[in-house]
């Protein structure tokens, strides 16, 4: 795939808001919405600091997204996410009409968009969502790897 300077550009700005979340204790998964050239939204998961099971990265901007546009439908915008959504997200996404979804790295477990469910290709969607996988995967792969290598180092030192 080629990326375009952009695009490398938005998801650096999604792995800055995994990087904070991951400083806070949380899984670090970073978002930002884009419309036109501009970011409308970001968002890093937050369900642990925040005691809500709805706050991942993807919603959490989504949300800001919407406060900032005005309008709950944020129609041709551009997701930038650096781990593939789950499922909660996919509806999410859907119910916003984002235009396109931007991912860094594959999720084997609860992935929903192509590992574990294709979720974005169910006939019943009334709206499509453009998936382009692969942004800056190595680098959105890294950090998850670093965050949960530590964890475990952390959990072994503790036994």
């Amino acid at each position: 795939m080629t990326e375009s300077e952009s695009d490398i550009s938005f998801m650096r700005e999604a792995l800055r808001e995994a990087e904070r979340g991951a400083g806070s204790g949380e899984v670090p998964v970073g978002a930002v919405v884009v419309h036109g050239t501009e970011i409308v939204g970001r968002g890093r998961n937050q369900p642990i600091t925040t005691n809500d099971p709805t706050a991942h990265a993807e919603v959490v901007a989504l949300r800001e997204a919407a406060r900032t546009l005005g309008n709950y439908r944020l129609t041709g915008v551009r997701l930038y996410v650096t781990v593939e959504p789950c499922l909660m997200c996919v509806g999410a996404m859907v119910h916003a009409r984002v235009g396109t979804l931007l991912f860094g790295t594959r999720e084997p477990k609860a992935g929903a968009v192509v590992s574990s469910q294709q979720a974005l290709d169910h006939p019943a969607l009334n709206h499509r969502v453009e998936v382009v996988e692969g942004v800056l995967a190595d680098e959105s792969r890294e950090l998850l790897q670093r965050f949960f290598q530590a964890r475990r180092q952390a959990s072994r030192a503790n036994e």
